[in-house]
């Protein structure tokens, strides 16, 4: 909206840069441009005030497909007027010069005029494809379909209108319709949940399996390397028992044969000694044999006397003194 101010009769009007300004005066035009400023007289002027931006129109509309299915179309078309004087021409921009606000509903008019034609074209390719297709390739054949049926409107050209984009937000069928669509394939999506889930509970399951396998493997090759290091210790024990039983045999035999030895030079040394004792007991019975009785006698009594004990008085009775030196005149006579 132009911004106008009062001043003694005078009128100033300003406007923003994107909105162009026709002011005429006698049919004819005075100002005649975007971003204009100046003074007129409101009883004498004709304005009109034109947008020359990029504008988005929003259309929500309802279709039917190929099997008698409503479908909801929300989309946003983007329009601009590249021609202000002929949309002028066309339409009513004129603006009250006092207040500098429009006369009549332009923009709700070219709203109207795009959004007829644009539900026109929506309805033509919807009305050609059952609803599974257009939920699923839809959006696309309608954006298409729209952009091109609005850039070959003729009556577009003709009202300086130009469309710069055409989007298709969404495209759904009947809430009824469309949780009955979802159903299928919320059950698709738990089934695959619930299928992901065996197949991790499998593969647990299988991890587990394998675990316990290696243990039991581990077990088995435990109990394995304990039956050989059994078997070998009790070769070990046989071993070390053959073994001290052969060292005992050896120092057995070792000591039988000292013991042996040691018999036989005792035996032999008493033979010896035997030997040595009869030849001295020879030659001293040879040394005596010639010997008087009475001097064997008395060497008998020497020898018997030096194994008495000592004897410090001795008393000798007439009896035994006049034996024995009767028995020593007998001696002496013989």
């Amino acid at each position: 909206m132009a911004d106008i101010t009062r001043r003694a009769g005078w009128r100033h009007l300003r406007s923003a840069p994107t909105v162009h300004i026709r002011h005429q005066r006698g049919g004819r035009i005075v100002h005649d441009g975007a971003g204009l400023s100046f003074w007129f007289r409101a009883l004498s002027a004709a304005l009109s005030e034109v947008p020359v931006d990029d504008r988005e129109l929003s259309m929500s509309f309802h279709a039917r497909t190929a099997d008698f299915q409503d479908v909801s179309v929300q989309s946003t078309v983007t329009y601009r007027i590249t021609d202000p004087g002929a949309a002028a021409g066309r339409l009513d921009f004129s603006v009250d010069p006092d207040t500098g606000v429009w006369r009549g509903t332009p923009l709700e008019q070219i709203a109207g005029l795009l959004t007829e034609s644009a539900q026109q074209h929506a309805l033509d390719v919807l009305a050609r494809i059952p609803l599974a297709e257009a939920l699923v390739d839809g959006v696309a054949a309608v954006r298409e379909r729209m952009a091109a049926g609005l850039a070959a409107e003729p009556r577009l050209p003709d009202t300086g209108i130009e469309v710069v984009a055409v989007r298709v937000v969404a495209l759904r069928p009947e809430p009824e319709v469309e949780r009955a669509l979802r159903t299928p394939a919320r059950e698709r999506v738990q089934q695959e949940a619930d299928r992901a889930t065996y197949e991790r509970r499998a593969v647990a399951v299988e991890r587990e399996r394998t675990i316990a396998e290696n243990e039991l493997a581990s077990k088995i090759e435990l109990a394995r390397q304990e039956e050989r290091l059994v078997e070998q210790r009790g070769v070990n024990a046989r071993r070390e028992a053959e073994e001290s039983a052969a060292a005992d045999a050896v120092r057995a035999e070792a000591e039988a044969a000292r013991t042996v030895r040691l018999a036989r030079a005792e035996a032999e040394a008493a033979r010896e000694v035997g030997a040595a004792r009869a030849e001295a007991q020879t030659a001293w019975l040879r040394a005596h044999a010639d010997v008087p009785a009475a001097t064997l006698h008395a060497l008998a009594a020497t020898r018997a006397a030096e194994q008495l004990p000592r004897i410090e008085h001795l008393t000798l009775s007439p009896d035994v003194l006049t034996g024995l030196l009767a028995r020593l005149g007998r001696g002496a006579d013989g």
